[in-house]
């Protein structure tokens, strides 16, 4: 839907918006605000409006229970359809706070994964600091619009994420950060996330509400465990008695995630784009000599293909209900020759 009939169905047709009937019946039309976001929209190419029912709104976040229904996104807009990670803690943290996460979200954007956080100081921004370190993706979600930049001096690490990743939000793009903000969007940190990973939380750390959300998503929680002295791991270790992972290495993380990854991989495959969309085109000549007729692990191909992981397991996926491949312990076997 280009930007014109966007505007001729708000006028004339809105009931043909891709809005469910429930909420088309409380809207109030601001065509201001909607004339600001749409020149939003068209004054630049890595500008994106992206609806509930748009087959690239990311599908974990679609399924908490309060979605935002519109988002703004600044970047890459196939950011969106890379599995998550979110890591999230302390604004003042620690110089050991801060180099475990670090530590975190290199070795997990070197297996594929993006790293979602929120751009705030301290842990937030050392998380896509490491991300971009590693060559990895990384979202960063806003509590203001996507052209307020919060706080100032991220402004650099604002433009490195947006080259690579993307900063998105659910407010108007040039809405300021306003307190109550911060924890609405946290919701979208964790909903977008397969898990959430908190590190540096004192008792009152908005961070827990992150944490608190993923729970209610059904979502993982992981906790850095820290000092038991000063209390600023309290809300860590407070998780911890309370079912979270304790987490030392990103191995402790990814071994806890498969089933919701094998979910978010389906529902990539469900969605049309993901065919259409020139980065996931299967490269079926390099996978498929990747796979022998025995067992070749995961780790094999992604090396021979030179793909990153995340891609070559949407890809395998496809291949696999194709009947090229099958999903055997410890990796996949192919099944038949091209």
């Amino acid at each position: 839907m280009d930007v014109e009939e966007i505007r001729q169905r708000l006028e004339f047709e809105p009931q043909a918006l891709p809005l469910p009937a429930s909420l088309l019946a409380k809207c109030s039309i601001d065509f201001n605000k909607v004339e600001q976001a749409l020149a939003w929209l068209d004054s630049q190419s890595n500008h994106y409006i992206v609806t509930l029912s748009d087959p690239l709104y990311p599908p974990l976040l679609a399924q908490i229970s309060d979605p935002p229904q519109v988002l703004f996104v600044k970047g890459s807009i196939e950011s969106l359809v890379l599995p998550s990670i979110a890591m999230v803690g302390s604004r003042n943290a620690s110089r050991g706070g801060l180099d475990i996460t670090a530590e975190l979200a290199y070795h997990l954007a070197h297996q594929g994964f993006s790293i979602t956080s929120g751009m705030a100081a301290g842990i937030d921004g050392a998380a896509h600091k490491a991300t971009l370190a590693a060559n990895g993706t990384t979202i960063a979600v806003l509590g203001s619009g996507v052209e307020c930049i919060y706080p100032k001096r991220h402004q650099n690490l604002y433009h490195d994420i947006i080259n690579t990743g993307c900063v998105i939000s659910e407010y108007w793009p040039s809405i300021g950060p306003f307190s109550g903000n911060f924890p609405r969007r946290n919701r979208i940190v964790s909903g977008l996330s397969l898990g959430t990973v908190v590190v540096e939380a004192s008792r009152k750390s908005g961070s827990l509400i992150s944490a608190r959300l993923a729970m209610e998503q059904n979502r993982e929680v992981f906790a850095v465990p820290g000092s038991v002295l000063g209390g600023y791991s309290q809300g860590c270790h407070d998780l911890i008695k309370n079912g979270a992972k304790l987490v030392e290495s990103a191995v402790d993380i990814i071994e806890e995630l498969g089933s919701l990854s094998d979910y978010h991989l389906e529902q990539l495959h469900l969605r049309h784009h993901i065919r259409d969309n020139d980065i996931c085109d299967l490269p079926f000549p390099p996978l498929l000599s990747s796979v022998g007729y025995e067992t070749t692990a995961v780790d094999a191909v992604v090396e021979d293909s030179g793909k990153p992981i995340d891609l070559v397991l949407i890809q395998m996926l496809e291949l696999e209900l194709q009947g090229w491949v099958a999903a055997v312990p410890g990796g996949y076997v192919r099944l038949k020759r091209s």
